[in-house]
């Protein structure tokens, strides 16, 4: 019991701190973005937020949903991205969590806050400020079409992740070979292979 709550204590510290530096990436990205931007390019950032979280959860849903077997039949004829892919099977809660938790709702977050940005960016456009009902209800629009993409998307995306999780891990873990091989970025340790 005590192994147990010291690995779940490493593993929230660690997705604490990365989600730190994640949010802060893509909040600085976005906030970059926005500054100058035209409303256009700023519709699209928000978009682009909204579609990459719900990739991402889709991502994560197939890591929970996809079995090990398959991949472990590809590895043994050596099939470039199986052995990534059982590894993914085996850590299913990280990469789940990971998905889901870290880049899934920091997309959410910052889509949230890039379409506040957009609101405001509209009102002025209108020669409006912020206490305007005219603000209010471009707030009131923009937020549930961004809330309603979100969670339309997310729902589309459950049943592909759960009939489609093989191939989606799958093309995970060819993804990850190529870093690894190509690039050699290491996404896993190499004891852990």
């Amino acid at each position: 019991m005590i192994g147990f709550l010291s690995r779940s204590l490493g593993w929230s510290t660690k997705v604490t701190v990365f989600t730190i530096l994640l949010a802060s990436i893509f909040s600085s990205i976005s906030t970059f973005v926005l500054s100058n931007a035209s409303i256009m390019l700023g519709i699209i950032t928000v978009f682009f937020f909204i579609s990459f979280g719900v990739i991402s959860d889709t991502i994560g849903l197939s890591a929970a949903a996809a079995k090990e077997y398959p991949f472990h039949a590809m590895a043994s004829k050596r099939i470039v991205g199986a052995k990534e892919s059982v590894h993914i099977c085996k850590n299913a809660e990280v990469f789940s969590s990971f998905f889901n938790d870290v880049v899934g709702d920091i997309c959410g977050i910052v889509s949230g806050s890039a379409s506040a940005a957009v609101v405001l960016q509209l009102s002025l456009m209108a020669g409006q400020n912020e206490d305007s009902i005219y603000h209010l209800i471009m707030a009131i629009i923009f937020t549930s079409i961004v809330a309603g993409l979100t969670v339309g998307g997310k729902a589309l995306c459950k049943e592909i992740a759960i009939r489609g999780s093989t191939k989606i891990i799958f093309i995970l873990g060819k993804t990850i070979y190529l870093l690894e091989t190509k690039l050699s970025i290491q996404v896993f340790s190499s004891d852990k292979k």
